[in-house]
């Protein structure tokens, strides 16, 4: 017990440190937490502060369960249906050319049927904290083209819930056909169950959560989180994707706003913890083993993404830049990418896809942002045609519209 409280409060303390001294640069702490773990793991010399992944396996899922759970509260269809086809017509755009992107690559790597859905999920699913994050930051939130970033980041949502729901009676490697078919089913018929809760139960569900007492509310919810994370678990679908419903089944719960308040804290310093295991996880030249990959699958999203922003900002009758802001912003990948590297891991699949999943990660996560950052330097850098030069002037006028933003995407 001593060993594993020490575990635990060096882990905490060395990602904070080394996330905190990533901020003066403005660095996103995701793959800094990535780092600590690496650093301070038993792959690389010096002070091993955890011998192995499963010291720190609980509390990194209790960091992965709220880190979904949270995603469902601030689920939103609401501003998709606002939004019109349009908007859900350039998300799907969006996220289409980035699945077929990582379906051709996962299958050209040649390790395995398995191995390559695990690879269009990593590479076909932004970060949406990061996003977020960037367009706070960089002050856009104002800007046309962040209500389309938003929408994309919504449908990419939809597809996750579906994409977990399948993937994990897959990795599973059920024998036979209607094996395989059987639990699929059971899969999403638990959460065509959760869905009806969502839809019908939500009065139910929030007398449980019905209390002025914050102490009592977070013990309910996270109470209920965890369970239900435990039961899909059970069921063969996704810890994660049960925590995703509960989310959802509180997003219509007049206690929705204190629980994200209450959930903030848990939730980050869990999360945090995750992403340290995550990098407890990787030996360093194990990456250099798919250093080709890795550049092949990061140079692929970096055309892909700014082709699909282009194409998304001449549906949405925006400019150049516009499009450049579009592509950029979306282009990081972070937490869900990395919750797939920890599902293929413990599906034992080839050893090279948990560690290509995180240099590309890696990557992408530090490279997105000082990119987008000079978004604008860079757009110069691309032939623009008469009727985008037209449009420039009117795509960065400040949008009217008002976007929202909760308080945990301000703070990034």
């Amino acid at each position: 017990m001593t060993d594993a409280l020490i575990a635990l409060g060096a882990a905490l303390l060395a990602a904070g440190v080394l996330a905190r001294l990533g901020r003066r640069y403005q660095l996103p702490t995701i793959p800094l937490f990535m780092l600590a773990g690496v650093v301070f793991g038993p792959h690389t010399p010096g002070v091993a502060l955890v011998r192995t992944h499963g010291e720190l396996e609980l509390v990194a899922t209790l960091g992965l369960v709220l880190l979904l759970f949270y995603l469902g509260l601030e689920f939103s269809t609401r501003d998709l249906v606002e939004g019109g086809r349009k908007l859900f017509a350039a998300g799907a755009l969006c996220l289409g050319l980035n699945v077929t992107a990582g379906l051709t690559l996962g299958f050209a790597l040649g390790w395995g049927t398995r191995e390559a859905l695990v690879v269009t999920g990593a590479v076909a699913i932004s970060s949406s904290a990061i996003a977020t994050k960037l367009l706070v930051e960089l002050h856009r939130i104002a800007n046309p083209e962040s209500r389309v970033i938003l929408g994309i980041i919504i449908v990419e949502d939809l597809f996750l819930a579906g994409f977990l729901a399948l993937l994990q009676p897959v990795l599973a490697e059920a024998h036979g056909t209607l094996e395989t078919i059987g639990s699929i089913a059971k899969a999403f018929g638990f959460l065509l169950l959760l869905a009806i809760v969502a839809r019908k139960g939500t009065r139910l569900v929030g007398r449980l959560m019905d209390t002025d007492d914050d102490e009592l509310l977070t013990v309910c919810f996270v109470g209920l989180t965890v369970l239900i994370a435990g039961v899909a678990l059970e069921l063969g679908v996704s810890d994660a994707i049960g925590a995703f419903m509960v989310g959802l089944i509180l997003v219509e719960s007049p206690a929705r706003r204190r629980i994200q308040q209450l959930v903030l804290p848990l939730r980050d310093t869990f999360a945090a913890l995750f992403f340290f295991t995550v990098g407890v996880s990787i030996d360093p030249s194990e990456i250099a083993s798919v250093a080709g990959p890795i550049a092949a699958a990061v140079a692929l999203s970096f055309v892909v993404n700014l082709a699909a922003g282009f194409l998304v900002a001449r549906l949405q009758r925006l400019g150049r830049v516009a499009g450049t802001n579009i592509g950029l912003t979306v282009l990081a990948r972070g937490e869900f990418s990395l919750i797939l590297a920890s599902l293929a891991a413990s599906a034992a699949l080839d050893e090279r896809v948990a560690p290509f999943i995180a240099g590309y990660v890696f990557i992408l996560a530090l490279a997105a942002p000082l990119l987008t950052a000079h978004s604008g330097a860079l757009s110069r850098l691309i032939p623009a045609t008469r009727r985008s030069r037209r449009k420039e002037e009117v795509s960065h006028e400040p949008d009217t519209h008002s976007v929202t933003v909760s308080s945990d995407q301000e703070e990034g």
